[in-house]
């Protein structure tokens, strides 16, 4: 059977009558109702003059209608899903750098998007929900003229999501990615997870970020199964959701499953009942010590995996049993190509460390109108990831780092990595970034954030002693802070670059 290769096609196999979307003390929306919404909105778009390959930014809250919009606007126009929390300033430069059609807000928002709009003459869309209805069901009320230049369902050439990078380190770069892309992604990761119509995953990840999006969602509907929407991620009810959804399994970052492990004791009874098939780990590395815990605490396999917007998330993936998994490893390539490349655009043999590079159906043709990125990014039709790593002889795949995150301490290169992991073999340290600090002589120099695990205490001098035990000197931390929280961005992932600005006050009384 020929694979779908749009969004629209890709949600028609489901069980007509079977969930989709779920939501806290909800009604299911059934694959039945989610194409017929999907058909509705499009229908809507095109009477708005909105068509295939118009951009629609949409703010919303995590939830239902998030993943609903989604999808039925995904399915004959582009979706630009942006963070809600931004500020005006930050909304003017997306929706301006996007061209965005028209925006999409719920209605009675009062989102400084709506306002920015206004100044940008781009056409605001209200989403109207039905609170008391099925999970996810909305109609979109708005106003304009005139045909769209190309109506009707999307094909597979056609964009279906864009997204930007983080830009930690440049300008935000945008990443157009096609039906073709985001459908061969979905697919990719059902296929690594086995997923069937009976599982349902708990989604806690934002949905306007990349992972959230496809493994959560596009992957599940894609496969016949349910995603149950959350408000967001929250340590303090996710037990409570989990009782109420019965999930199968869920995805997050690191940060996310080491506050469920945090609570974890205190809620016996759910995590008894929780029945986890496998719990999902993606988007930065996982500690192994993490792993460990996840896997004693609900007794099903941690599955880490390596995904990025360009890739339309998974590139790398550990199998569920019985193959094995490596803890400390993003697994074996899951989907595209995945090789090891030199400068020079050589490709090395397993057990050489050089940059990891990609292709394959599911990698972006390129960034939009950015000659000098997509020079620096693609080589003999290989994206380039920025991150270094090698294969071992079973061909699972290693990160050392980001390369733009390793740390070069007078000539001596250093993988923060190494050193996240040794310092979270202390027992009184919960969280544990490494990150690099300026230096007068050395050019840089390194230094580790440390969040102390609760009723626990250590000293800076402690902590040195100890990684000094299993590290090269020149790898131990010089500066170690100790703060209640380290700073992450907006989708719960901890961020190396730019860390010693953010913490420049703790750093600066350190000193």
């Amino acid at each position: 059977m020929t694979r779908p290769r749009t969004i629209r096609a890709l949600i028609a196999g489901g069980d007509r009558g079977a969930p989709a979307l779920l939501a806290p003390g909800r009604p299911a929306l059934s694959f039945e109702a989610l194409n017929g919404l999907a058909d509705d909105t499009v229908a809507t778009l095109n009477g708005l003059g909105i068509g295939r390959n118009d951009r629609v930014a949409i703010v919303l809250p995590n939830g239902p209608e998030m993943a609903a919009a989604f999808i039925a606007i995904g399915s004959g126009a582009t979706t630009a899903p942006l963070n809600p929390a931004y500020r005006a300033d930050e909304f003017r430069f997306y929706l301006n750098d996007l061209s965005a059609k028209a925006l999409v807000v719920e209605q009675g928002a009062d989102s400084p998007a709506i306002a920015v709009a206004g100044e940008l003459g781009v056409p605001v869309v209200e989403l109207v929900g039905d609170e008391a209805g099925p999970a996810g069901a909305f109609t979109l009320s708005g106003s304009g003229d005139g045909a769209p230049a190309h109506g009707g369902p999307a094909e597979p050439g056609d964009s279906a999501l864009v997204l930007h990078t983080s830009g930690t380190t440049s300008r935000p770069k945008i990443v157009p990615l096609s039906h073709t892309n985001v459908t061969a992604s979905a697919h990719n990761i059902a296929a690594t997870l086995s997923l069937a119509p009976e599982d349902r995953c708990l989604n806690v990840m934002p949905l306007f970020h990349i992972h959230g999006l496809m493994a959560a969602v596009l992957a599940s509907l894609g496969a016949g199964a349910s995603v149950f929407c959350t408000p967001g991620f929250n340590a303090l009810r996710v037990f409570a959701w989990m009782e109420e959804a019965k999930p199968t399994w869920y995805t997050a970052v690191p940060t996310m499953h080491q506050a469920i492990l945090a609570r974890a004791a205190r809620n016996p009874d759910a995590v008894k009942a929780t029945k986890l098939r496998l719990i999902r780990s993606s988007s930065s590395s996982l500690p192994p010590q993490v792993m460990a815990a996840l896997e004693e605490t609900f007794g099903a396999p941690v599955i880490e995996s390596y995904g990025m917007t360009e890739a339309a998330h998974q590139m790398a993936s550990n199998p569920l049993p019985p193959a094995p998994r490596k803890p400390g490893s993003v697994g074996i390539a899951a989907g595209p190509e995945v090789e090891i490349m030199d400068p020079a655009g050589k490709i090395l043999e397993a057990g050489a460390t050089g940059e990891i590079v990609i292709r394959g159906e599911n990698v972006t043709g390129g960034y939009e109108a950015n000659e000098k990125a997509n020079r620096e990014s693609f080589t003999d039709g290989w994206f380039r990831t920025g991150d270094l790593g090698a294969f071992d002889a079973d061909g699972y795949l290693t990160i050392s780092g980001r390369i733009k995150e390793i740390i070069n301490r007078g000539g001596e290169k250093i993988s923060p990595r190494e050193v996240d992991e040794v310092l979270l073999d202390h027992p009184a340290v919960a969280q544990a970034v490494t990150f690099a600090v300026p230096h007068d002589k050395l050019g840089e120099e390194v230094a580790a954030a440390i969040v102390i695990a609760d009723g626990a205490s250590v000293s800076e001098a402690e902590l040195r002693d100890f990684a000094r035990e299993r590290l090269a000197d020149f790898k131990v931390p010089r500066k170690v802070v100790f703060v209640d929280e380290i700073p992450k961005g907006a989708t719960g992932k901890l961020q190396r670059i730019g860390l010693h600005e953010k913490l420049a006050d703790v750093l600066n009384a350190a000193s």
